[in-house]
């Protein structure tokens, strides 16, 4: 009853007709709306909003039980908008396991990956246990300690550019970013093909949005094509300078510049090439030494040309899909391979990992995977001035024991 209470507004503006309909005829399957209950829902209410709103409503007073029947049903009839609600997907019953490691006091995973999911984008996050939350917090001094509050994501996404090719594949990176940041609880805005101006005034206007004050942890993550020191945006080239400085980001998102984001940590991905002094764009071709898979499609890419930042920025760290003198590839279906690689040590490993070291390990995964490709494209975890450890803890409430 409590997440119906939680969804209840999100659920009234976003769910559609037909979804109410099913959601309706499903409850009514499961015999807990009457036929007659059915009938107020969809005669006695005038407009789609008001029978969205008498619906949940009949189903909370109706109690636990229907409560958690209605959450059932959402997920098996429009998982999209389960997902958007901030629902987050159960486990399996037959992943779910508890483990100690033997002779160690860290509690590690609470439900196990499916044997089926070897290598590639896992589809679901696997959660954390009480158990390896309540160890955790208890070191509190070196930690980022969870509070009861609401998580705030911005995701940016170029895929459709006037003068420079469209990044194929990335409307791909776009889902699955968007399905994890849900899944890890974050209320995500989402904007898309966007100039450089319109970029800088999308992340200032997030860095002022009066729901940080209650956000425990930001993550920013930002997919276009890029040259040194900036995210390109939609209109660029051709006698057209279209860009966003990466500084940018930090500086709207600096303790200095938004009061309420201190003492909270900000993650930032940034997935683009960085670029060469004169933002000209170069195709790369690939040789023989790139794994088939990789050599498939990739995109044009820009060389590096390193760019030095300061340090100035507190509780902060972010990951950039490429180093000096590399490029980012891109599976014009699959998408980038940063992306791919991000998503799923995330839905394996967020449980039990704290930010840097899933980092660390999407860096691993590259070297793993492509260890003759790994000096053309290895992802960078740069300004980082985070001071204690930032887990996520999937699958539970952002709320420290007392």
């Amino acid at each position: 009853m409590e997440d119906l209470k939680r969804i209840r507004s999100g659920f009234v503006g976003k769910v559609g007709l037909p979804a109410l309909k099913g959601l309706l005829d499903d409850l009514w399957q499961r015999k807990m709306l009457s036929t007659d209950d059915k009938d107020t829902v969809m005669e006695n209410q005038m407009n789609r909003t008001d029978r969205a709103r008498f619906l949940i409503d009949m189903v909370m007073a109706k109690g636990e039980r229907a409560s958690q029947a209605m959450i059932d049903c959402m997920l098996e009839r429009d998982r999209e908008l389960y997902l958007t609600l901030g629902l987050i997907l159960p486990p399996s019953p037959t992943d779910r396991v508890g483990s100690r490691l033997a002779g160690s006091q860290e509690v590690k995973a609470s439900y196990k990956v499916s044997p089926t999911e070897t290598r590639g984008r896992t589809s679901d996050l696997i959660l954390s246990s009480e158990q390896f939350k309540t160890e955790k917090l208890k070191d509190r001094d070196n930690i980022y300690v969870p509070a009861n509050r609401t998580r705030m994501a911005l995701l940016i996404t170029n895929l459709q550019f006037d003068h420079l090719d469209d990044r194929h594949g990335a409307e791909k990176d776009e889902q699955d970013m968007r399905k994890l940041l849900i899944s890890l609880g974050y209320n995500v805005e989402q904007r898309t093909d966007l100039s450089g101006e319109e970029m800088d005034e999308a992340v200032e206007r997030f860095s002022k949005d009066p729901r940080l004050a209650k956000t425990d942890a930001v993550f920013v993550v930002i997919m276009s094509h890029g040259v040194e020191g900036a995210i390109l945006g939609v209109h660029h080239g051709k006698g057209v300078t279209d860009k966003f400085p990466n500084d940018k980001i930090f500086k709207h998102l600096d303790s200095a510049n938004c009061l309420q984001l201190e003492g909270i940590p900000k993650v930032i991905i940034i997935q683009a090439c960085r670029g060469d002094k004169d933002g000209s764009v170069e195709v790369v071709q690939v040789d023989a030494a790139l794994p088939p898979h990789l050599a498939d499609e990739v995109d044009a890419v820009i060389k590096e040309d390193a760019s030095h930042m300061v340090h100035k920025e507190k509780d902060m760290v972010s990951l950039l899909s490429c180093t000096a003198d590399t490029v980012s590839y891109r599976h014009s279906r699959q998408g980038s391979f940063l992306i791919q690689y991000l998503v799923e040590i995330f839905n394996r490993h967020a449980h039990e990992d704290h930010i840097l070291d899933l980092f660390t390990k999407v860096l691993k995964r590259f070297e793993d995977e492509h260890p003759s490709a790994n000096r053309r494209q290895m992802p960078v975890i740069d300004r980082c001035t985070l001071t204690r450890k930032l887990y996520l803890f999937p699958g539970l409430k952002n709320q420290a024991p007392r």
